[in-house]
């Protein structure tokens, strides 16, 4: 696929043709932003009320959603987005992209934040509970995923929209930040195996 998107680069070919067109596009879509801000002033809302059922609402929707978008773009989208033309692939990645850069960061937001307080109003923090050790592991397992999303799935979603938006994109370049915005995509995904399994058996004690 990285290899398949070094062909983004908008120059002209072998045969004179003009480049692929890019289509004016937003890199952060002002028509998502209220949902995004109604996310989270619920989520403020839950922690704050510390509202048993609110807080699980937020924390299952937030990592059910969460894992659900790693696995689909990291196993199934990406190998998808690479057996399409350049100029599908262009068109796509500026329809898609830009919607990432909202939906990522409130998702993470969300399981993160609503599951903190989750875990304090269950007592599931206190060493002595039973559940103790599983949430210890999951913190260690959902940081790593966080940082990943954060430090370098979401950089790259976003170099890679500040690049289209350039003269003269540079295909190389996008087709690297490609590779590793589908991987990081992948890896959190498959991680995210790992917190289901931990809290199903935190959920069943």
């Amino acid at each position: 696929m990285a290899q398949d998107a070094a062909a983004i680069a908008i120059t002209p070919d072998t045969h004179g043709e003009p480049p692929p067109a890019v289509r004016d596009f937003q890199i952060v879509p002002l028509k998502g932003l209220p949902i995004v801000a109604a996310a989270v002033i619920g989520l403020v809302v839950a922690i704050a009320s510390n509202n048993l059922w609110a807080l699980t609402f937020f924390h299952i929707v937030g990592g059910g959603l969460w894992t659900g978008v790693d696995l689909f773009v990291g196993l199934i989208l990406g190998p998808i987005i690479g057996r399409m033309s350049i100029p599908a692939r262009i068109e796509f990645t500026t329809r898609f992209m830009p919607k990432m850069v909202l939906i990522m960061p409130t998702l993470v937001t969300m399981t993160l934040a609503s599951g903190w307080q989750l875990a304090r109003h269950l007592g599931n923090l206190d060493p002595s509970s039973p559940n103790h050790a599983w949430l210890v592991a999951s913190f260690v397992v959902v940081g790593i995923m966080a940082t990943i999303a954060i430090g370098l799935l979401e950089p790259a979603n976003l170099a890679v929209l500040f690049e289209l938006k350039k003269p003269n994109p540079n295909g190389l370049r996008i087709a690297r930040l490609m590779r590793i915005f589908v991987y990081t995509a992948g890896i959190t995904g498959i991680l995210q195996i790992a917190t289901l399994i931990i809290m199903t058996r935190v959920s069943s004690q």
